[in-house]
């Protein structure tokens, strides 16, 4: 077959998708012939095909390879293999250390460096990894004092394999348990996410969380108003990361609608049958108790033994029909599981000095959820620093990183202020 070549790579070489070269095919502006089901066209005929036709590459086609992932194709886009590559070029080297042997650090400089450095002693040791990137907006940020914090100036492609690239060092820094948060708006959160699955693997994506950041807003364009962004939740090994079940509290009008009765002395209460689908043939669960059977087709939840021990516990509560049910209290709920729409609202921080800082209390749930007080956490996109400031409310192990001069100066201030230890390092480049 190396007389011919395959439809995939006649598309990638015209930089323009498989359908594409099937249209030339079909239209016969391409001539191929059928081998084993499937079309090749020889290197003379795709040579005369490019003497003889213009064709406008698709930068920023998708490709759907015979595989469970989907990837994006864009101009300018590396192998992994190349991204992987231990060169390091450079150094990391102490700028500030608080000398009380603390772990935790914040590095100043290029993260793809710093990460690619990070990989020699943190290498599948990273338990959880939250990131608040560029969105490719275009603009530059600055805080309240108008001080310039970073730029945001990639776009399309060219952003993609930004954080693509960075995407595979983090991958190979988590931890077999570990998980990866990254956050972004919908303008271009649609492809990170494809991106997402190939670099992590589309059986490894757990949710993709709505993340409701303001206040409805009402402006002039002919659209819905725009009061939300998304966080994308991966796992390194999907069924093996970390997770500890945090749950919401009830409100006062959820507990009055799952609660609706009222018991003078323990409050605001439910019940539940005692019985449950399935008979049991020879079990305790199938045999009288009290006088009664469980119904037809069904059984006793409990054992009879257990049974009794409610019932004078005054844990049963008995229907004018005879039929009992569980008595239920509304302060013994253990909340309810947290749901894939977060209302975690940026207005109002305690930090201003730096812009796009994020909801500490959104921050505290993510660690919460997916680390334990030995896990390392890092964020090599710090800015203000929050990830690191909750990281470390939780006693978690932190590693923060950030090329703008401003985070540097807002961490540096923040953390002294809060009596926060922080090793402050530098990567200096070799080149």
């Amino acid at each position: 077959m190396s007389n011919f070549l395959t439809v995939d790579e006649v598309a990638q070489t015209l930089k323009v998708t498989r359908q594409t070269v099937a249209k030339y095919i079909q239209k016969k502006e391409l001539n191929a012939v059928k081998i084993n089901k499937s079309y090749r066209v020889s290197h003379s005929e795709f040579e005369n095909f490019l003497s003889s036709n213009s064709v406008v590459s698709e930068p920023e086609a998708i490709y759907f390879k015979k595989s469970r992932n989907c990837v994006l194709d864009y101009q300018g886009k590396s192998e992994e293999k190349e991204i992987l590559a231990s060169r390091h070029l450079g150094t990391i080297k102490p700028i500030e250390i608080n000398h009380s042997g603390d772990f935790n650090k914040f590095i100043f400089g290029d993260n793809f460096y710093v990460l690619k450095n990070l990989l020699l002693e943190f290498k599948g040791k990273i338990d959880l990894i939250y990131i608040d990137p560029p969105y490719g907006t275009g603009q530059d940020f600055s805080n309240l004092d108008n001080d310039h914090a970073y730029s945001d100036k990639l776009l399309h492609g060219d952003f993609l394999e930004f954080l693509r690239k960075r995407l595979f060092l983090l991958r190979e820094l988590l931890s077999e348990n570990g998980s990866i948060y990254l956050h972004i708006d919908k303008k271009i959160g649609h492809y990170v996410k494809i991106v997402m699955d190939e670099v992590f693997g589309y059986n490894n994506f757990i949710n993709d969380i709505t993340r409701i950041k303001c206040n409805p807003k009402n402006f002039a364009r002919n659209a819905y108003g725009n009061y939300s962004d998304i966080v994308l939740f991966y796992a390194k090994e999907r069924d093996k990361n970390i997770w500890n079940e945090i749950k919401e509290e009830l409100t006062k009008e959820e507990e009055d609608i799952f609660f609706p009765k009222i018991h003078p002395k323990y409050g605001r209460y439910t019940t539940n049958p005692l019985h449950a689908p399935g008979e049991t043939i020879d079990g305790d669960t199938g045999k009288e108790w009290n006088g009664l059977m469980p119904p037809k087709g069904r059984h006793w939840r409990y054992s009879r033994e257990e049974l009794t021990r409610l019932d004078m516990q005054g844990l049963i509560e008995w229907s004018e029909n005879g039929n009992p049910r569980k008595i239920i209290f509304a302060k013994e709920h253990k909340g309810k599981k947290v749901q894939d729409v977060w209302e975690f609202k940026d207005k109002g921080l305690s930090y201003v000095d730096y812009p796009t800082q994020k909801n500490h209390d959104m921050l505290r749930r993510i660690i919460l959820n997916s680390s334990n007080e030995d896990s390392v956490v890092l964020d090599c996109f710090a800015g203000s620093g929050s990830t690191l400031f909750v990281a470390n409310e939780l006693k978690r192990k932190w590693i923060g990183i950030d090329n703008s001069t401003q985070s540097l100066s807002v961490v540096k201030s923040n953390f002294k202020k809060e009596k926060i230890k922080c090793n402050f390092f530098e990567y200096i480049s070799l080149d």
